[in-house]
């Protein structure tokens, strides 16, 4: 069955196909939840396997760029089932929704994933997994700014306090990790991890923002369904995957992977489950944001993203043991309240439109 979202419509002509029908609440609510739940996995699996790749010997910045992206290839399972319930009903049914415009724009889309990737893990590769988390968390801050200037995404007093919650929380762990370098790694790698990371922050909150622009305007007269984000979010991997794999040519790092393997610290049958396990989480977070995106709006994507850091840094601390300190306990506890303010708003605004719907309904009896 299509899924589309119903605040994403663009009106047909009367001479065109019927549109699919239409998510009911209770359907959304669940892809909602679905897409939070992938986001969720992802966002706190995905860097997790990546420092560990870096801790037990693993040095290839293209290659963990790669990484990020190369479970793409995981999508064309369920669009292949989509596809084929599309033929049931419908024996004409296209092979695929993307029109040349949204495949350009998702090739565009993916080019900035890869190199957003790159930083990220260039960064990763010279910071604990808990500072990089804090340090990605402000692309909120970015996304809540470029999300206002691109596709007027409205701010109210609940979603402006979640912002700020979450923000002075990544501040307050930014003004304590000091002393969280890595051994090994000199005062001007850490700042240079810093800065890359900040760049990568930067990219991802310009990422989301025109994801939502390109379901707004540019996907023509079809309607944007579940079925059309995987076959955008394939384009972005393809894209992405192919950005990092040029690097990797240039730096051998294919030559290199068979070597690294055989070196590392875990042994070489644990590097591969490490990079395939990476690979698929990391795949789960792209759907799962993008997928939000598609039910909600970019912001609330940025806001799961920066409300699982604390939950990153108990996974850090228990598996990577990294430090947990007094002030990652208070971030918890202030980016649990700024989802809570997030989802009271979201409340109140859907409990004010219902009974929006319903006063002319009564005006009429």
């Amino acid at each position: 069955m299509e899924i589309r979202s119903t605040n994403k419509l663009i009106s047909h002509h009367h001479s065109a196909p019927p549109p699919p029908p239409t998510i009911s609440r209770r359907a959304k609510l669940l892809l909602t939840i679905l897409n939070c739940l992938l986001v969720s996995f992802g966002n706190c699996s995905g860097p997790i396997f990546l420092r560990i790749y870096y801790l037990h010997g693993g040095r290839r910045i293209w290659f963990t760029s790669f990484l990020e992206t190369a479970g793409f290839p995981l999508l064309v399972i369920p669009l292949s089932i989509s596809y084929l319930h599309r033929r049931r009903s419908n024996p004409s049914a296209p092979l695929l929704h993307l029109t040349p415009r949204l495949f350009l724009a998702s090739s565009v889309l993916g080019v900035i994933t890869g190199l957003d990737g790159f930083l990220y893990c260039y960064g990763l590769n010279f910071l604990p997994v808990s500072t990089s988390s804090v340090l990605i968390a402000s692309q909120l801050a970015f996304t809540a700014i470029i999300a206002f200037l691109i596709v007027r995404q409205k701010f109210t007093p609940f979603s402006v306090n979640a912002v700020a919650l979450l923000t002075i929380g990544a501040v307050i762990l930014a003004l304590h990790s000091s002393g969280d370098r890595p051994a090994g790694v000199t005062v001007a790698g850490y700042w240079k991890g810093f800065v890359l990371t900040i760049g990568s922050a930067a990219l991802c909150g310009l990422f989301w923002p025109l994801v939502e622009l390109t379901y707004d305007k540019l996907a023509g007269r079809a309607a944007v369904t579940y079925t059309l984000v995987m076959e955008m979010q394939l384009v972005i991997g393809f894209f992405a995957t192919g950005f990092c794999a040029v690097g990797m040519i240039v730096n051998k790092d294919f030559q290199a992977i068979q070597r690294e393997a055989a070196e590392y610290g875990l042994g070489e049958t644990k590097y591969y489950l490490v990079i395939i396990a990476a690979a698929i989480f990391w795949q789960c977070f792209f759907l799962g944001a993008i997928g939000v995106i598609f039910c909600v709006n970019s912001l609330l994507s940025g806001i799961i993203i920066a409300v699982f850091i604390p939950v990153i840094e108990v996974l850090a601390f228990i598996f990577l043991h990294e430090n947990f300190s007094s002030e990652k306990g208070v971030a918890l506890l202030l980016s649990l309240w700024g989802l809570a303010s997030y989802s009271y708003g979201e409340y109140r605004e859907a409990r004010e439109k219902k009974e929006l719907q319903r006063a002319p309904a009564l005006s009429t009896v």
